[in-house]
């Protein structure tokens, strides 16, 4: 496979439409910007997580939980085929999430993710949310 290699700036362009998505509940627009074999890498587990179907249900879990979730961008870097960004997730807690009962509650927490762009579209990310912040916000 050869990797076209596309400027940062559109890199970065591309990271921001998936946010964009997200916002929007548009799964189907976030899993066209990712790559079919996307591998997903999130600070909580030992291995990496691989495909846009595993995607789809971290996404959907997420939804369930916290429905009116939003991610607004507070930082973002990109060079080469990376993106970094600092991004603040907040949302209502209206469903179960990892075994919390649905509290009403408003969340906020900081998420530090890095992405790796190949071929036009999201192969690889890394995410490191502030779990602590967010599971004491549910206890």
């Amino acid at each position: 496979m050869t990797t076209q290699t596309s400027s940062p700036a559109a890199n970065a362009e591309l990271v921001r439409a998936g946010f964009q998505a997200l916002n929007a509940g548009d799964v189907g627009e976030c899993l066209a910007l990712a790559a079919p074999d996307l591998i997903i890498n999130l600070a909580e587990l030992p291995e990496p997580q691989h495909g846009r179907e595993t995607w789809r249900q971290g996404f959907e879990m997420m939804r369930r939980a916290f429905p009116d979730l939003r991610a607004d961008i507070e930082d973002m870097v990109a060079d080469r085929d990376k993106v970094a960004v600092r991004v603040r997730f907040r949302g209502t807690h209206a469903g179960e999430f990892l075994g919390f009962p649905a509290t009403g509650r408003t969340v906020e927490y900081v998420s530090h993710e890095f992405y790796r762009i190949a071929d036009g579209l999201i192969a690889e990310e890394w995410i490191c949310s502030d779990m602590a912040t967010l599971l004491r916000q549910l206890s």
